[in-house]
């Protein structure tokens, strides 16, 4: 019998984190939970402990730590919390990967960590390579971790590209659905508020990406990180509008073929790919059926109603710094709309208004983007106190 793998999850509370779980559910014999970490949601943390009864449970918010400890200790489940204590972990040899299912900034120190310490990495916090990626990418070349992608996107390109020689790619061709404002005029986009934002047609996920989504930062953010995961040039990566949500991804090859991977619109589909190490995982779930599908439709994306996609070509132009910058100020613009203190288009002029005011730096080290990260955040709140409604 093969050995079950050891599976870590940053960001189990979350809507991959759940996904992943229940597709380890699915796999008994093949995985084992071995450390699950939430953000705030400490309830729901002390819920999936107790379920899967994990070796250790952190919460990130220090405040929720007492009721985590309380609630564990009895059943022998280590505990801890912080930013430190989450890096830390990812150097505990009781597991064997990590999928890191939270969302933005915070997924770059423990991701780092876990490849330092030769851990496999299911990424689907595609923050980690959009602020580092080259950071990231020359501490795998370092180390014998092997990183998979779970984004639907990243996970179609990486079967597509399976068997073939880099050297024969012409271009990537990334899907988005178009997000709930693809057929709004730029007027309604402008009225937009947060509940029509989360009216995702296709997919069910957290509030931060769903926003993304809206604004399609989700599809700058997934150009980058596919320029570092595959080590592609930016401009050989191009978006399009595929507003079924079937075909996942493409590549296009020299000779003028075209590879895609479709399935229904379900995460759980990429992440038993990539918990699986690239290979087929037998599922009981309802297949894709062609003859169903009415038609399918692509589209060329609009950068005049959404202009994040100039932002994605322009951060991989210029380099240093600039991603780090965009996303961060993306964070706080978009926390400031989901609570109403923006509106839609503001988020769009305050990543603007961050990258004109930090400073840029052509090669930085992880402390500087730590500084551009700090900076850029500060910069953005108060452009959001400025515009506060």
């Amino acid at each position: 019998m093969k050995q079950q793998k050891r599976i870590a999850i940053l960001g189990s509370t979350g809507s991959i984190g759940t996904q992943t779980l229940d597709v380890i559910s699915h796999y008994p014999e093949r995985f084992k939970v071995d450390m699950l970490i939430a953000g705030s949601k400490v309830d729901t943390l002390i819920q999936q402990a107790a379920k899967w009864r994990p070796s250790m449970a952190i919460i990130a918010d220090t405040s929720k730590y007492w009721k985590l400890k309380d609630a564990l200790e009895p059943l022998g489940i280590a505990t801890a919390c912080g930013s430190e204590a989450i890096a830390d972990a990812m150097e505990r040899d009781t597991f064997d990967c990590v999928v890191t299912a939270t969302v933005g900034y915070s997924g770059l120190a423990p991701t780092l960590r876990a490849i330092a310490a030769g851990k496999d990495i299911a990424l689907a916090n595609k923050e980690t390579l959009v602020v580092a990626g080259d950071i990231v990418t020359a501490a795998l070349q370092k180390s014998q971790s092997r990183m998979l992608p779970v984004d639907s996107e990243h996970s179609a390109i990486h079967q597509c590209l399976a068997g073939e020689d880099r050297d024969d790619v012409r271009r990537l061709i990334i899907t988005a659905s178009g997000g709930p404002f693809r057929t709004f005029t730029a007027e309604r986009i402008a009225e937009a508020t947060a509940a029509d934002a989360l009216k995702h047609p296709n997919w069910s996920m957290g509030a931060k990406i769903t926003i993304d989504s809206a604004t399609m930062m989700n599809k700058a953010f997934e150009i980058i990180e596919a320029r570092w995961l595959f080590d592609i040039p930016g401009e050989k990566i191009t978006p399009i509008v595929h507003p079924q949500s079937i075909v996942h991804s493409m590549v296009e090859f020299v000779d003028g073929s075209v590879k895609a991977q479709l399935g229904v619109p379900d995460m759980r589909l990429p992440i038993r790919y990539a918990l699986g190490d690239a290979s087929r995982l037998v599922t009981a779930d309802a297949p894709l059926t062609l003859e169903r599908c009415a038609q399918l439709t692509f589209e060329t994306p609009d950068s005049n109603r959404f202009p994040a996609i100039k932002l994605g070509h322009y951060a991989l132009q210029q380099g240093g710094n600039t991603a780090c910058v965009i996303n961060a100020a993306n964070e706080i613009a978009v926390s400031a709309f989901l609570q109403g203190h923006i509106r839609f288009n503001d988020i769009y002029d305050l990543i603007e208004e961050t990258l004109a005011a930090v400073p840029f730096t052509a090669r930085p080290r992880y402390e500087d983007y730590v500084a551009s990260n700090d900076e850029a955040r500060a910069r953005a709140e108060a452009s959001v106190a400025r515009r506060r409604r």
